[in-house]
């Protein structure tokens, strides 16, 4: 494929979605200069294409980016794009490009500046990941697990396997304020689906004991003459507290 003529893309924020955008760029041998969603609209000098999401065009792409590059390179694409990344699309788009001319090279590839800032971008996205897995609090409400968090990444689908393996005999919903999305739990089945707000409710008085209790112990534990704050965010990142249920006094308030 040459450069083709430049065009900004508008189509829906889906994954599936963006590659559909892939398929219909090299179909119309365009080059697409910017990706525009409905929650990210941007204002462009380029003709503009409205982009139609075509789940059979988003298999193609998505089947072809493991035939003609690498399930690597599969891999990095799909979770590249739950990602904080700026500029994501393009970024992911040029990875893609590289990858079809240069094949499985492209995942070792760490100098090319279409390459390192996907793997810069992942890293960071595990790292939240792996770090929701000890920071993330659940509460229990009429018999249901519910957790809120606000990562800054799309985190849900890498928290899913441990926690639905974990608690496999549960009934669970974690959501995600930042991205208004929730990942729904009860035995043998999962969904993970867009909500706009989740209402959790009045915690119970055995919930609250609870809470009391795990305050108690983490005030208990902590030795005064070694405060440490600085040490502590570093272990605990402070954008995480608004979440934890030791970092909050009664329901509705917010940091202690």
């Amino acid at each position: 494929m040459d450069h083709g003529t430049p065009f900004a893309y508008l189509y829906d924020g889906s994954y599936a979605g963006f590659l559909t955008c892939i398929y219909e760029s090299y179909v119309r041998k365009e080059l697409p200069v910017s990706f525009s969603t409905p929650e990210d609209p941007r204002i462009s000098l380029y003709p503009e294409r409205a982009v139609e999401t075509e789940e059979a065009h988003a298999g193609r792409v998505y089947r072809s980016l493991s035939q003609r590059i690498s399930l690597d390179a599969q891999r990095m694409v799909t979770r590249g794009f739950l990602t904080c990344m700026p500029e994501k699309e393009e970024r992911i788009y040029a990875f893609v490009r590289l990858g079809y001319r240069i094949g499985p090279a492209v995942v070792r590839d760490l100098t090319d500046p279409r390459v390192a800032p996907l793997v810069t971008a992942l890293t960071h996205l595990k790292g939240e990941a792996h770090q929701l897995q000890g920071f993330l609090r659940f509460s229990e409400q009429g018999g249901v697990l519910t957790a809120e968090i606000e990562p800054k990444n799309r985190v849900l689908p890498l928290l899913r396997p441990h926690f639905c393996a974990r608690y496999s005999g549960e009934r669970f919903v974690i959501y995600d304020r930042t991205h208004r999305e929730a990942l729904f739990y009860q035995p043998g089945r999962w969904a993970i689906v867009p909500l706009e707000a989740f209402c959790a409710g009045v915690p119970g008085e055995t919930e609250l004991d609870y809470r009391r209790l795990w305050r108690r112990f983490y005030d208990t534990v902590s030795i005064e003459g070694r405060y440490h704050p600085k040490c502590r965010m570093t272990h605990m990142p402070k954008r995480y507290w608004n979440t934890m249920t030791e970092f909050q006094t009664e329901p509705g308030l917010g940091e202690r």
